[in-house]
C-alpha cells in the first residue's frame, strides 16, 4: 500500500512540474541556506552530494536570472529542466523522487517559507 501511495505522489509531482515549470521562485529558494540544509537532511544526502547540489543550485540561480532578464519563458523552462536533470544525476532514485516531490510542492505552494519549517 505504501508503494502505491509513493507512486501516486511521484506521478502527481511529475505532472505538477509539467504543468507549471516556469515558476522561478523555487530556483531562488533552493539556494536559501536554511532551505538547502533542510533539503539535504530530508534527502539524507552525503557531503559529496550536498556539495554537488549546492553547485547546481547556484548555476540554476544564475541561469534563471539570465533567462528572466531576457524575458524568455522557454529559457526559464529549460533552466528548471537543467536543475532537475542534474539533480537526477547526483541523487539516488529514492532521493530523486523525494526531490521532485519537494520541488513540485515548492513550485505549487504559495507559502515560500514552507520548506524551512521543521
Amino acid at each position: 500500500m505504501k508503494k502505491v501511495l509513493v507512486l501516486v505522489m511521484v506521478a502527481f509531482a511529475t505532472s505538477a512540474f509539467a504543468l507549471n515549470p516556469g515558476n522561478h521562485k523555487a530556483a531562488y529558494k533552493l539556494n536559501n541556506k536554511p532551505t538547502f540544509n533542510a533539503l539535504v537532511r530530508y534527502l539524507d544526502a552525503d557531503d559529496s552530494q550536498a556539495d554537488q547540489l549546492k553547485y547546481v543550485f547556484e548555476l540554476t540561480k544564475n541561469k534563471m536570472r539570465s533567462a528572466l532578464k531576457s524575458n524568455n519563458e522557454t529559457a526559464v523552462d529549460n533552466v528548471m529542466l537543467f536543475n532537475v536533470g542534474n539533480a537526477k544525476y547526483i541523487l539516488s532514485d529514492n532521493q530523486y523522487r523525494k526531490y521532485l516531490v519537494v520541488l513540485n510542492l515548492s513550485i505549487n505552494n504559495n507559502n515560500e517559507e514552507f520548506l524551512t519549517q521543521k
